[in-house]
């Protein structure tokens, strides 16, 4: 029995509260989780989209000799991703130069600006750059999405 005036829980209250608490908590980490991976998929996709659209861009304007003379062996695609970042001058008087992106971005798995390239000479699934140009970019993370597919394939 309580004694009037007394105040708080019993210790039967307290377990019974502190197990539910557990028991919601449990259900939201995997949630959080979930929606931690999603919102990575999607920063990889955007990046990898922004990269690959500067890229045929660059592209689309070698092939129509806005840039100047190409470079032998690169069937103008830009040597590096940095060029891309850098700029490229455009022939002409002026000296001004065209940048395709404002920075290379971070892979959101592997925290790092440094993805896997992919020369247009190179095999299609093949994880090596042969370093002749860029033709594809795709992130250096071994880890798989929801349905097994690696991020290395997006």
């Amino acid at each position: 029995m309580r004694r009037q005036g007394q105040r708080g829980l019993t210790l039967v209250e307290l377990v019974v509260a502190f197990t539910i608490m557990m028991i919601l908590s449990s259900m939201a980490v995997p949630l959080a989780r979930s929606k931690v991976r999603a919102q990575r998929e999607r920063e990889l996709r955007y990046d990898l989209d922004d990269m690959r659209h500067a890229i045929d861009k660059y592209k689309d304007m070698c092939d129509a000799a806005y840039l100047g003379p190409v470079k032998a062996g690169t069937d103008c695609f830009p040597e590096t991703l940095e060029i891309l970042v850098e700029g490229i001058k455009l022939p002409g008087p002026d000296g001004k130069k065209l940048k395709l992106l404002r920075r290379i971005p971070r892979d959101p798995f592997t925290h790092a600006a440094e993805w896997g390239m992919r020369s247009d000479q190179d095999d299609p699934t093949s994880f090596s750059w042969g370093g002749q140009n860029v033709f594809d970019v795709y992130s250096k993370t071994s880890e798989k999405d929801g349905s097994g597919h690696p991020y290395s394939d997006y």
